[in-house]
């Protein structure tokens, strides 16, 4: 659905972005081997490489009946992008911010929904796949899919789009590469490996392929296991047009402009050839040629178009995915500075404001944070071309800055319109107000209570919110109920992918139940139950691990 302020493609050339500030150099693979690892997974998304195989391979799909297909299964599917969405969870650059995540998930439900409802997701994959996109905390334009329906979206992606069309474009590729197995397709081989094996040893060769270390690469490609995996890391030409063809119509099932995915390619391709320093991974793995171009322009030519919304809630998740995307300080002078232009559209305003807001706050400038954040309010408040959904992500980013400076009463007055709402984001972020504003243990605090019971009630729906569960454990302190805080931080730490930290805290609940103190019965089964189940599955990815070795 093109949004009124976004350009019309067809209609005009479309102008390269901003540059987008390049990524901090090479690091060496020792120093943050996931680091790279997750800046270079788009390769496990089996994605088209620079090295394409020959024309003689690339002529059919394999059938996903055949023996290969049939020993990688649904489950084996899921348990490997389990076991590697466990390593990456635990990396500093997997990012969960709710309110970013919170606009990713409205552009990706609607793919799911349609995708379903075009019979794309079938019955055997629908219940046993995640179904999960995920934010990486990285400058360069990227999108991966992993194994089990795991989409990643590095955040300079974000940053270079200017409608939730265009995301939606990559966002439905990417869940056609998943739906149509290509990941089954090309690794199915494999699936006689040990799963914890497969998924190290594809985490090493993408690791070492992105290395300044020759040496390092040399290491994990020399042996021709390692050689093997990496050549099954790439996608055919048809499963590329496959995607492309399959992705669009899911996004124009799910509502979204037909334009969408003409308008990123052209600008991707725009902008690599004018300032590519590194910043454009996805199209070295999903190269652009003219056909793809020329194809997605003819597709959206005979597709009745959507009904416009307004850009401008986009334009505050793009703001926002630019300044979290490089927290070095020279990063955020530079979008701190962006508040000296004060002229465009709506949509141009909109976008100076809210970075230098969100940069002056991680600066701690907060009078120039209040100023942009005033102009911000300002612009979707006063504009025509607004929407109620665009002035609360920009209300909820000035919550966030007001807590972040010691202010709960001030954040608490800033969002009292969306108090109660049944959202993660308010949620989260009304749960660190309540907090703040009671520093010491209270137990007979009526508002705690209220909010440790509607984070309990969130948890039971969502057990793998890290977040939801680190407040609930903060809450349950702050109400003096120990026993309750440490299963909660227990199962933060589990949803993390950190089962030994899970494990302690588990322990160390048992040994608060068995001290004497007064403990509630049913808590300290419940605490004895998980720490049975998380045992096994440790010890069962112990003894892979051993196995593999």
């Amino acid at each position: 659905m093109h949004d009124s302020d976004a350009p019309l493609p067809g209609r005009r050339p479309i102008a390269p972005p901003p540059p987008v500030p390049s990524s901090p150099p090479p690091r060496s693979v020792p120093r943050s081997l996931l680091r790279r690892a997750v800046a270079c997974l788009c390769a496990l998304a089996l994605a088209s490489s620079a090295t394409l195989q020959p024309a003689r391979a690339q002529n059919s799909l394999p059938s996903l009946g055949d023996t290969d297909s049939a020993d990688f299964s649904v489950g084996t599917e899921r348990k490997l992008g389990d076991e590697i969405m466990r390593e990456i969870r635990a990396d500093p650059d997997y990012v969960d911010d709710p309110l970013l995540l919170e606009y990713l998930e409205s552009v990706w439900q609607p793919l799911v929904a349609a995708s379903r409802k075009l019979g794309n997701i079938t019955a055997d994959i629908d219940q046993r796949f995640a179904w999960e996109p995920f934010l990486v905390r990285d400058p360069s334009v990227n999108a991966f899919a992993l194994p089990g329906g795991f989409v990643g979206v590095h955040l300079g992606l974000i940053a270079i789009t200017t409608s939730r069309d265009e995301l939606a474009s990559v966002l439905g590729h990417e869940m056609s590469h998943v739906t149509q197995r290509h990941i089954a397709r090309s690794i199915s081989g494999n699936a006689r490996r040990s799963l914890v094996s497969l998924a190290a040893l594809i985490l090493g060769v993408l690791v070492a392929s992105r290395s300044t270390n020759p040496d390092a690469i040399n290491a994990v490609v020399a042996g021709t296991q390692a050689a093997t995996i990496q050549s099954q890391l790439n996608f055919s030409r048809d499963a590329e047009r496959e995607a492309d063809r399959i992705g669009f119509q899911v996004m124009t099932a799910a509502g979204f402009a037909p334009g969408g995915m003409a308008s990123m390619f052209e600008k991707m391709d725009a902008s690599m050839r004018l300032n590519d320093f590194g910043g454009f991974p996805y199209l070295r793995t999903h190269p652009l040629t003219v056909e793809r171009i020329g194809e997605a322009r003819s597709r959206a030519g005979v597709v009745t178009a959507a009904s416009r919304i307004s850009v401008l809630e986009h334009t505050a998740a793009q703001a926002r995915a630019r300044v979290l995307m490089d927290p070095r300080v020279d990063a955020l002078r530079r979008w701190q500075g962006r508040d000296v232009d004060l002229e465009g559209s709506a949509s141009e305003r909109l976008l100076n404001a809210c970075e230098s807001a969100q940069a002056s706050s991680l600066l701690r400038d907060w009078a120039r944070a209040d100023l942009s954040f005033a102009r911000a309010l300002a612009v979707v408040r006063g504009s025509p071309t607004s929407s109620a959904r665009a002035e609360r992500a920009v209300v909820l980013m000035q919550a966030h800055s007001l807590l972040d400076r010691g202010a709960p009463a001030k954040a608490a007055e800033a969002m009292k319109s969306y108090a109660g709402e049944a959202s993660r984001p308010v949620l989260l972020l009304s749960a660190q107000i309540a907090l703040a504003e009671t520093p010491a243990v209270t137990p007979d605090s009526a508002a705690l209570k209220a909010h440790a019971g509607e984070l309990q009630t969130w948890v039971a729906l969502h057990a793998d919110d890290a977040l939801a569960w680190s407040a609930l454990a903060q809450t349950w302190a702050r109400l003096g109920v120990p026993l309750r805080a440490l299963r909660a931080e227990a199962e933060s730490r589990y949803a993390l992918g950190d089962l030994l930290g899970a494990v302690d805290r588990l322990r160390a609940g048992q040994r608060f139940a068995r001290s004497g103190g007064p403990v509630d019965f049913i808590d300290a089964s419940v605490i004895d139950s998980r720490l049975r189940d998380i045992e096994v599955q440790r010890k069962q990815i112990e003894a892979d691990q051993r196995a593999s070795r």
